[in-house]
């Protein structure tokens, strides 16, 4: 499979969920006769706010876990992994694990994505994730390490064509043993970005090998 084909797909998906809410919006309005909209209530807005800690509602990475994978971190409270077998890859790594926040309030995953053992660094590799990914722009990259690991973290800022709206992303990725792994937080638009990145924060602070 071609390697942005993954990130077309979830571009699409992208798309779709859009249109599912401003529906839901759409009808919520007509069904109630309110003149507001009725996103700010599906949010729900139950994740913690950008500066505060996230709760922990469990892990993801070792055996037995909703997703295996080379490294294990925490999830925030409520929002639920699943494994992904399709192959979809983005540079040099596959989707292996979503961490759906909807039963949070937000709309946005945290996808991690893992790959083969190589020589390539974290940060060779992060790069080449961002690189495959068009319309991306403004990236700021910086070192970090969390439990004996050490990585590197990238902040940029996504335009979509076909949306015509410019978000930001994040994402972080270590080397393993076992292959590198990338963990990416995008979001339906900036403000679930930011209000999901507790969530993202504390994966990269627990962050350990598996």
């Amino acid at each position: 499979m071609p390697v942005r084909a993954g990130n077309t797909w979830l571009r699409m998906a992208h798309v779709a969920l859009l249109a599912g809410v401003l529906t839901g919006c759409s009808e919520a309005a007509e069904g109630d006769g309110s003149t507001g909209s009725a996103l700010p209530s599906a949010r729900a807005r139950t994740s913690a706010p950008e500066g505060t800690a996230a709760s922990s509602g469990g892990s993801v990475g070792a055996a037995g876990s909703a997703c295996e994978l080379p490294v294990t971190f925490d999830t925030a409270k409520s929002w639920k992994a699943e494994a992904v077998t399709a192959p979809l890859s983005q540079g040099p790594v596959s989707l292996a694990c979503e961490i759906d926040a909807k039963p949070a309030g937000n709309i946005g995953f945290l996808r991690v994505w893992a790959g083969k053992p190589g020589d390539a660094d974290a940060r060779a590799v992060l790069e080449a994730f961002v690189a495959a990914e068009d319309g991306v722009g403004e990236e700021k990259y910086s070192a970090f390490t969390s439990g004996g690991l050490s990585g590197v973290r990238v902040e940029y800022l996504y335009t979509s064509e076909l949306l015509e709206e410019t978000k930001k992303e994040r994402a972080f990725a270590v080397t393993t043993a076992d292959g590198p792994v990338v963990v990416h937080l995008g979001g339906l638009d900036t403000d679930e970005h930011e209000e999901m990145l507790p969530a993202y924060e504390l994966a990269r602070r627990t962050l350990r090998a598996a």
